[in-house]
C-alpha cells in the first residue's frame, strides 16, 4: 500500500522561505512521477509542481513559476518542494500526491491523474 507523509510545513513571514518534504512508502518510487497540490480555504484544490519518475523534466503553476523548486531523490523516497519569497496567497494546506502507474503521465497537471495522497500538511504566510 502506498503511503505518501508530509513534513516541514508552518508559519512564516512574506518572503521567507519553506522546505517541504514527502516521504513515500509501498512501492518502487523511483519509477512513478510525482507533484504536489495545495488547497486554500474556500478554494479547489490546485496544482503547484510535479516532476518525472527520473527527475530530469519539472512542472510549475505560473504563480509559482521562479519561487518554488520540485526535486525528488530516488534513493531515499523522498521529493521536496522548495519555496522562497513566499507571499499570503501561497497560504495553503499541502498535498503530496503520487500516480497509479509508473512512467510518464499524460497530464501532470490535473489532480486526476494521481491516485495517492498524503494527508496535507498547513503553510500559513503572515503578511
Amino acid at each position: 500500500q502506498v503511503q505518501l507523509e508530509e513534513s516541514g510545513g508552518g508559519l512564516v513571514q512574506t518572503g521567507g522561505s519553506l522546505r517541504l518534504s514527502c516521504a513515500a512508502s509501498g512501492r518502487t518510487f523511483r519509477n512513478y512521477a510525482m507533484a504536489w497540490f495545495r488547497q486554500a480555504p474556500g478554494k479547489e484544490r490546485e496544482f503547484v509542481a510535479a516532476i518525472n519518475w527520473h527527475g530530469s523534466s519539472t512542472y510549475y503553476r505560473d504563480s509559482v513559476k521562479g519561487r518554488f523548486t520540485i526535486s525528488r531523490d530516488n534513493a531515499e523516497n523522498m521529493v521536496y518542494l522548495q519555496m522562497n519569497s513566499l507571499r499570503p496567497e501561497d497560504t495553503a494546506v499541502y498535498y503530496c500526491a503520487a500516480p497509479p502507474d509508473m512512467g510518464i503521465l499524460v497530464d501532470y497537471f490535473s489532480g486526476s491523474s494521481y491516485t495517492y495522497w498524503g494527508q496535507g500538511i498547513q503553510v500559513t504566510v503572515s503578511s
